[in-house]
């Protein structure tokens, strides 16, 4: 009986040191996913190869993901009954009332294709030279949302107003003949026509807008912030793009994306400091005596 109730030194000293290993261990996870989430300062070179990299892995699924075109065809018709049910069935209307404007209509159709990428872009340039302590919490809410608005294109093809059977929505683009859509004209076999739902357009423009209202200094600028998205609503819906339910959509994506960001981060991508060392301070090695 008396050895079944001895234990060795060896037994003690791995009783004892076994503790103290796993809190060593938990102590430098911790310490890791605290110095992930700690704001710093962004590396020109990483932004630039993760930006460009992320938007050809977008570009890439949203175009592989199957043109169901039938399915999409008749999501349309739902949810265009939807906003006659509701009452904001208006898009027509307001489509026919801006293409017989032409200089209006035109210049729509190359806001349509061309600010929805040089706005983001700039902002984002400006978080990275202005706010560097707040530019990777507000990216992974830009990224965030993107994200999960590819799942929404996979799960939920939609075809825009422009494409629906038995409509009279006007195809601005190819009315015009402007530059104004990849899926417009000789550019739609480049890009998925049946991915309206969600908006980017919508879910990027209102980043941007809330972005500098919530950051800029200049009273005029922080307007500008957020007549930028109200004008994009109008856009898309007069380009005959998108429903008003697609923004609705972009911006359920866009909620998702802050709150991505507020639980990762512990805060609002706003309320961290706006500037951040350039590196991490360094202990001076002292020389050592032979």
């Amino acid at each position: 009986m008396g050895e079944s109730t001895v234990t060795t030194l060896e037994g003690q000293e791995q009783a004892a040191h076994q503790p103290v290993a796993d809190e060593a261990n938990s102590r430098a996870g911790q310490g890791f996913l605290r110095r992930l989430r700690t704001p710093r300062r962004p590396r020109l070179w990483f932004e630039i190869l993760l930006i460009a990299v992320s938007y050809w892995t977008y570009s890439l699924i949203r175009n592989a993901v199957p043109e169901q075109r039938a399915k999409a065809l008749e999501n349309a018709d739902w949810i265009w009954k939807v906003e006659h049910h509701l009452g904001i069935a208006v898009e027509e209307s307001v489509n026919h009332g801006v293409n017989s404007v032409t200089w209006l209509i035109v210049g729509m159709n190359y806001y349509y294709a061309t600010l929805h990428f040089v706005v983001t872009l700039g902002v984002l340039v400006w978080l990275y030279r202005s706010h560097p302590g707040r530019y990777a919490a507000t990216r992974m809410v830009l990224f965030a949302t993107t994200g999960v608005a590819l799942v929404g294109y996979y799960l939920y093809p939609l075809a825009p107003p422009r494409l629906m059977n038995g409509s009279d929505f006007i195809d601005t683009v190819v009315v015009h003949q402007t530059w104004g859509s990849m899926a417009s004209g000789d550019l739609k076999n480049m890009s998925n026509q049946y991915a309206a739902m969600p908006s980017m357009h919508i879910g990027w423009s209102l980043w941007c807008g809330l972005t500098i209202f919530a950051l800029a200094s200049v009273p005029w600028v922080r307007v500008l912030g957020l007549l930028y998205p109200t004008l994009t609503l109008v856009v898309i819906v007069a380009t005959a793009n998108h429903f008003w339910l697609d923004a609705v959509g972009g911006m359920i994506c866009l909620a998702f994306g802050y709150t991505v960001a507020r639980l990762w981060y512990g805060s609002m991508p706003y309320a961290l400091p706006q500037l951040v060392p350039e590196t991490a301070p360094r202990r001076r090695l002292l020389p050592t005596k032979a």
